[in-house]
């Protein structure tokens, strides 16, 4: 199973991911697990998701393919972030 099958199959799920499945998300993207590519665009959304919900792991993780990626994609992966809080901002609480 592809990440992005997995991913769409989380996402279509009634309820947000939690900060913990964002972050699994993350690890997924970041290193293709399952016979998916890697794609740090989206390891970086879902590390940035889960990380405004208080998921360290995902902060540091950021912080470590941010390394890795040229400024395009990191604005890339912020705009998708965004894109992401619009749609279920209601359902997602940062952390305090």
């Amino acid at each position: 199973m592809s990440i992005e099958t997995r991913i769409e199959e989380i996402l279509s799920a009634e309820r947000v991911p939690s900060a913990d499945e964002m972050y699994r998300m993350g690890i997924e993207a970041s290193t293709g697990v399952e016979g998916g590519g890697v794609d740090l665009v989206a390891a970086h959304k879902w590390f940035n998701l889960a990380a405004l919900q208080g998921n360290e792991e995902a902060m540091f993780y950021r912080r470590q393919i941010t390394e890795e990626m040229d400024s395009r994609q990191v604005a890339a992966a912020q705009r998708d972030a965004r894109e992401w809080l619009r749609k279920h901002r209601p359902a997602v609480t940062p952390a305090a």
